[in-house]
């Protein structure tokens, strides 16, 4: 059973933020650091967090929780049934963005949130082949 009321873990699940998160920020200063300019607020399906509008690169940083990363991901214990329905959801969209995306004639980089922490200048490098790959 929850130790929280329903109002208290709403308030704290709310308090979790969307974008502009630690690994976002961290591999947004580290491109610009390395002299590549992006977008960011850029009106694409599903609201990619780093846009190279010039390449036609999409950059996300998913969150190990709310993705269903197969090395942290763990199901919860309370309201089970809620967070599948929710998580589920979030890993069916990703992979229709992605192909939405693709169609549009964009590439899709995705990193967990893990990678960033743990391997930044690995995501940087993957970005930067990225874009001269695509011109």
């Amino acid at each position: 059973m929850d130790v929280l009321t329903p109002s208290q873990r709403s308030y704290n699940m709310a308090r979790i933020p969307g974008k502009n998160t630690v690994p976002e920020l961290a591999l947004r200063r580290a491109l610009w650091g390395e002299g590549l300019r992006f977008r960011v607020h850029y009106r694409l399906p599903g609201r990619p967090d780093i846009v190279f509008p010039r390449h036609k690169v999409a950059v996300f940083v998913d969150g190990c929780f709310w993705h269903r990363c197969p090395l942290h991901s763990s199901a919860p214990k309370i309201n089970s049934a809620f967070w599948e329905k929710k998580i589920s959801g979030n890993c069916a969209r990703d992979a229709k963005v992605n192909d939405t995306l693709r169609l549009m004639g964009w590439k899709v980089v995705r990193f967990w949130e893990h990678e960033i922490k743990r391997e930044l200048p690995k995501a940087v490098r993957k970005v930067s082949r990225t874009l001269k790959s695509r011109g």
